[in-house]
């Protein structure tokens, strides 16, 4: 293999979540607090205000929230996703049970909540990641912050070239710039030009579709 570990983000990488229960979720949270918010935001542009600036920033500044109303939001994401699994992306069951059986570490470094993370891998009948930098982290140790990656490195003794970080949005790609680790976006989930045509430009891979993950994990 041409990398020994495998970083992956969760949402719209690993599973369709976005469309499927974030952006659902949201809705019924603007429905119930901030109805005359409702029908504003539509779904690429969630996933445009998630790509860049990122969801804290978006809550913030687009969406008008405090930081009470912050929490708030948060408590209602949670007990939200609670209720709901969303489905693996077809192939990324055999690409992660091929990359463990050649000896490769999987990890994933995510906005979502860990233990969510592990309840959708197991859902899916996904093998478990070896460890999970999820959003329970402080801020300064979770995407785009580079302390996943480093820690990474020191935990299994990995050089940069050895990890590889597969994420479809800009916080992960700016957590893989400021460790010096190579950064595959994954363009599986999402056919949004602003997002798109930014990863084809900057990251070292831009990938279609499942089936281009694992011919780049297992080229020659």
């Amino acid at each position: 293999m041409k990398y020994k570990c495998l970083v992956l983000d969760h949402d719209d990488t690993v599973v369709n979540s976005t469309a499927t229960i974030h952006y659902p979720c949201f809705e019924a949270y603007l429905s119930d607090r901030k109805p005359h918010l409702v029908g504003k935001f539509d779904l690429p542009t969630f996933f445009e205000k998630n790509f860049d600036p990122g969801v804290l920033e978006f809550f913030a500044k687009d969406v008008g929230l405090s930081e009470k109303e912050m929490e708030e939001e948060e408590y209602y994401w949670r007990d939200f996703v609670k209720n709901h699994i969303p489905e693996a992306y077809e192939g990324m069951k055999e690409i992660l049970e091929r990359f463990l059986s050649e000896g490769g570490i999987i990890a994933v470094a995510s906005h979502s909540l860990s233990y969510y993370i592990e309840r959708d891998y197991k859902a899916n009948g996904l093998p478990q990641p070896s460890i999970i930098y999820g959003w329970e982290l402080p801020k300064e140790k979770r995407k785009p912050e580079p302390y996943p990656l480093l820690d990474l490195m020191e935990r299994y003794h990995l050089s940069p070239d050895e990890i590889l970080m597969v994420d479809d949005l800009k916080p992960g790609f700016d957590m893989a710039r400021a460790a010096g680790v190579p950064f595959a976006a994954a363009g599986w989930a999402h056919d949004i030009e602003r997002i798109s045509s930014f990863m084809r430009r900057h990251c070292d891979f831009y990938l279609g579709s499942v089936k281009e993950l694992e011919a780049l994990l297992f080229e020659g």
